[in-house]
């Protein structure tokens, strides 16, 4: 065969064969797509959910079984426990070590010093130049009562202030004149002079002080 003619037949052999192949290559997608379609177009069906089972019947009451009586003058079993051998425990008791005090000898009370005091000052109240004041007591004698010839004495107590002074006079035994009774503690209030009474620390202090005063005509 010559060179054209080959050529021709290659070309027309090659054709055929395309043709042949691209029948079979469509032959085989139809059929892949027949075989999706069976596999896509499967009805699932949803499977029904199983009966309920029945309720099971009632559990019939427990009937005891029948219990064979002994047979008679059957002999009592017995049972013998072991005994338990006594043990005898002994507790050695340990000795305490016993602690004593030392013997002290109590030390003498001595009793307690007394407590040097000053010695004290106190006093009681003091007249102070009385035979003075007492002879202006006497000149100052009532005029109505020397006039009536009255005579008499007169007991008298007054208050002595820290400053000397007599105040709060009383009369503690009457003359019988209420005018001489009168005169006597205004005259001694008024001319009556004093050393004031002291504590014991010697300071002044107010006490009482009392006297008699005789009323007498010459």
């Amino acid at each position: 065969m010559t060179g054209p003619k080959l050529v021709a037949l290659i070309i027309a052999l090659a054709i055929v064969g395309s043709v042949g192949l691209g029948m079979v290559v469509f032959l085989a997608v139809d059929a892949v797509k027949e075989a999706i379609e069976r596999v896509t177009t499967v009805e699932v069906k949803e499977e029904e959910p199983p009966p309920e089972p029945d309720e099971p019947p009632p559990p019939e009451p427990d009937t005891p079984e029948p219990v064979s009586p002994p047979p008679p003058n059957a002999p009592e079993s017995l049972i013998e426990m072991p005994r338990e051998s006594p043990i005898q425990t002994t507790q050695r008791e340990t000795p305490q070590e016993v602690f004593r005090r030392p013997d002290v000898t109590p030390e003498p009370v001595r009793p307690a010093e007394p407590v040097a005091r000053p010695p004290s000052k106190a006093r009681g109240v003091q007249p102070k130049g009385q035979r003075s004041w007492a002879a202006r007591i006497q000149d100052n004698y009532p005029r109505r009562a020397a006039q009536e010839e009255i005579e008499g004495t007169v007991g008298v107590r007054v208050t002595v202030t820290p400053d000397g002074k007599a105040t709060g006079c009383s009369v503690t035994s009457s003359s019988g004149s209420d005018i001489l009774d009168a005169a006597a503690c205004k005259d001694l209030e008024r001319y009556g002079r004093f050393d004031p009474a002291l504590n014991d620390a010697g300071d002044p202090i107010s006490a009482s002080w009392s006297t008699r005063i005789t009323y007498k005509l010459n």
